[in-house]
């Protein structure tokens, strides 16, 4: 399955150029190991899509509600997930 999801763009650039192979998201959402995300650059600044996109196949998921970084609230009722991506 294909899942789009926003990246602010120095996060985007950091996927692009193969620094970055992972995500950490609100796992508000459902996705699995063979799911393609498709991250489309957001520019949170101006408050649009940039208009770039890459495609990565998820290869590693994590589920878990330990993380007390984010919105706490929020940790209790999703959890939150890291997502490995495969590189070319």
């Amino acid at each position: 399955m294909k899942i789009k999801k926003k990246v602010n763009c120095p996060f985007f650039q950091k996927i692009l150029d193969g620094d970055k192979n992972f995500e950490l998201r609100l796992a508000d959402w459902q996705c699995q190991i063979g799911d393609i995300l498709v991250l489309k650059e957001y520019d949170a600044i101006k408050k649009k899509y940039t208009g770039r996109e890459l495609e990565k196949e998820i290869t590693y998921l994590l589920k878990t509600k330990d993380l007390k970084f984010l919105i706490e609230a929020e940790i209790k009722k999703y959890g939150y997930e890291i997502i490995g991506f495969k590189n070319e």
